[in-house]
């Protein structure tokens, strides 16, 4: 343990914070407007585009990468949109069915490519000790736009904006973290919080952020996979505020 540099953890623990910035308070927001699992399918979406970018040998031109995921993640936001105004009581099981075509769409793409294990695999979980210094810049600014159109629109955002900025905020975080950890960074801190009647937000944001550190730690110290590590400590993290709540 005393040989481990912990400086290589920083760049990681950024991309996280960078990813709460907004998952935080849009996590909230799909927790009050019931669609649970459509953070889940817009992720699966937009990892749909980096592999689709993969086949177009893109992946050397990051912007053109995260173009393509951008885009077929407004695709399917627009989708969810028109599902949620034309069929609301079926949209639950559009998300889902959404989900898994994209996630089988993405394996049949992958399919003569000997390393798309390792690709899945790297979609699902993430490199977070990985991210490049390009990669925390990009998202950095796209986090920043996002942060202020959350701000300026924050409760008139509904329809069709909603889903887009929702879908642009998935597609940046995908390719850091993961789509396991991009739904856990959703969820977990709102759910756990959702009972709170003060200081919510800030409550939500040290439970993921406490999450994000001691994944890391744990994935460090026992060489373990740092998303799947991260994921386990947010909910752990995470349960006592939920059940004390509860049992309140």
């Amino acid at each position: 343990m005393d040989s481990i540099d912990f400086s290589i953890l920083i760049p990681a623990l950024i991309a996280g914070l960078l990813v709460l910035a907004t998952h935080v308070s849009l996590g909230m927001t799909v927790l009050r407007r019931g669609i649970i699992f459509a953070d889940l399918a817009v992720a699966q979406i937009a990892g749909l585009g980096v592999i689709i970018a993969g086949l177009l040998d893109l992946t050397g031109y990051p912007i053109a990468v995260q173009g393509i995921a951008a885009l077929s993640a407004l695709l399917g936001a627009a989708l969810l949109a028109y599902t949620e105004r034309r069929m609301p009581e079926t949209q639950e099981a559009v998300i889902g069915l959404l989900f898994v075509l994209a996630a089988t769409g993405g394996i049949l793409l992958m399919s003569r490519d000997v390393h798309a294990g390792e690709h899945l695999k790297d979609l699902l979980v993430g490199q977070i000790l990985w991210v490049s210094n390009s990669q925390l810049v990009i998202t950095a600014l796209v986090t920043a736009v996002l942060l202020v159109l959350l701000r300026v629109f924050n409760q008139r955002l509904a329809g069709l904006g909603f889903y887009a900025l929702f879908a642009l905020a998935v597609t940046a975080s995908v390719q850091l973290v993961g789509i396991y950890l991009v739904f856990a960074s959703l969820i977990v801190p709102a759910l756990a919080t959702h009972k709170l009647k003060q200081q919510r937000m800030p409550v939500a944001y040290v439970i993921g952020v406490a999450g994000y550190v001691l994944g890391l730690l744990l994935s460090v110290w026992f060489d373990l996979p740092a998303g799947a590590a991260i994921v386990w400590m947010m909910v752990l993290v995470g349960a006592p505020v939920l059940f004390k709540r509860q049992a309140d």
